[in-house]
């Protein structure tokens, strides 16, 4: 009995039994890697500790400012403190922007520091990179997937405080309102979306950080020395950065611009300086990536 007889679809079977094609194949895999990656970075013990810390932090301001206000005295009365900690009292949702302040100059970019120099080094030292290398990804795409994960990393660490900041503020705080730097007052729901783009703003600080980890990785085989390089790197920079005698040097340190994002928070919205941040944010990212790909692709990983 022929097909048309029998009343099934013609080329069906055959369409079925087509393979598919090259491209969507590596897509697939490139798809499922990158999965992975994220997968296995995520479920760490040491990047939950991580995020705990992060999270901890806003828990630990938005208590201490409570306690100090708690007979009327005005928070951060001094002068000293994170920015925007003064206005907490006033609108929970300044801790998230106190929260963010609080920890870009050292918790964030030291939890992303920690993830980044891990990524090449780590694998190395537990003798797996090789394996990796065995699947048809190739050097250049894996590395591509480790900084894609780190850059990941940087946006949840980062959403992790805000969030954490937001949840403490509206539990101890009064919401509303809320006034700018320039002194308009806009509404909330303006101040959440403020909020949400501050976040962003941070997390973007970060990727030059994430690149110059990663390169510091796969200059190593040991895990904990890449870390550490990486985090002492960044304490260097900022000693640096806060030297007059520097200044002519300091508009080129990655974390020179990083509190650019309280312009956020001005109406109008003052762009130079946030600007120029993800500018320098992208050249580090890029004269780091490009030196962390020389480096792999020619790296001797059969040792």
């Amino acid at each position: 009995m022929s097909q048309a007889e029998s009343g099934a679809p013609q080329g069906r079977g055959e369409l079925h039994d087509r393979p598919r094609p090259a491209r969507s194949r590596r897509t697939t895999f490139y798809g499922t890697l990158f999965r992975n990656e994220l997968h296995t970075t995520f479920r760490r013990w040491r990047t939950l500790a991580l995020l705990a810390v992060l999270a901890a932090v806003p828990i630990l301001v938005g208590i201490a400012v409570k306690i100090e206000t708690s007979d009327g005295s005005s928070a951060g009365g001094g002068g000293g403190g994170p920015a925007f900690i003064s206005q907490i009292t006033n609108n929970g949702l300044f801790l998230v922007f106190t929260a963010l302040a609080a920890t870009l100059p050292f918790f964030l970019p030291m939890a992303i520091g920690v993830i980044a120099g891990d990524a090449i080094a780590g694998e190395a030292g537990s003798g797996t990179l090789r394996y990796l290398l065995v699947a048809p990804a190739g050097r250049s795409r894996l590395l591509l997937t480790k900084y894609a994960t780190v850059v990941v990393f940087c946006l949840a660490a980062t959403l992790v405080v805000a969030v954490s900041a937001l949840t403490v503020g509206a539990l101890l705080f009064p919401l509303g309102d809320l006034t700018t730097i320039s002194g308009t007052r806009i509404s909330f729901a303006e101040g959440l979306v403020r909020a949400l783009l501050i976040a962003l703003a941070v997390a973007a600080s970060l990727i030059g950080v994430a690149a110059l980890g990663l390169f510091v990785s796969t200059l190593t085989g040991s895990g904990i020395a890449a870390m550490a390089t990486t985090v002492g790197l960044l304490i260097t920079v900022q000693i640096l950065d806060q030297i007059p005698q520097l200044h002519a040097l300091q508009p080129y340190f990655f974390s020179h611009y990083w509190l650019s994002f309280a312009d956020l928070m001005r109406e109008p919205v003052y762009w130079d300086d946030l600007a120029r941040n993800l500018g320098l944010q992208a050249l580090y990212a890029a004269v780091f990536g490009s030196a962390a790909w020389a480096r792999f692709t020619t790296k001797d990983v059969t040792a």
